[in-house]
């Protein structure tokens, strides 16, 4: 159970962040996903949306309804600051780094590290030291 404090901090982020409470429509939808029978027949995912800015959210991390209300409205927060403040948020670049570690290469890039490894190749043969010619 989230405390009343964290709820009373939660607020207070909303309205530096200028987020109101009218200003969100909130759902309550069947969770997917592991839980069991407790997850798949209760409406305990919350989609929060904030009307104005357009950005929406979903949470389900427990099993509580009032739980994930707190949570989607604390992701809420974080996005809309993002937004306002015009910068990735931490998850948002570890996301972007690992799709461009996993983004193939083109033929063209691939032919240059080659032709490169070739060029680093000969230059290692040509400083080698001259065999003997009885061998």
């Amino acid at each position: 159970m989230i405390s009343k404090d964290k709820w009373a901090q939660l607020q207070k982020r909303l309205d530096e962040l200028g987020v109101k409470e009218n200003d969100l429509q909130e759902n309550f939808v069947i969770g997917s996903g592991r839980g069991g029978q407790k997850l798949h027949k209760t409406a305990n995912c919350v989609h929060l949306k904030h009307l104005p800015s357009g950005t929406a959210v979903k949470c389900q991390e427990t099993r509580s309804l009032s739980n994930n209300r707190f949570y989607a409205r604390r992701r809420l927060c974080d996005k809309v600051e993002a937004q306002q403040k015009d910068k990735k948020s931490k998850a948002q670049q570890q996301v972007e780094k690992i799709r461009r570690q996993k983004k193939r290469r083109s033929r063209r890039a691939k032919q240059k590290i080659l032709s490169d490894k070739h060029h680093q190749s000969a230059l290692k043969k040509s400083r080698q030291k001259p065999k003997p010619d009885n061998e």
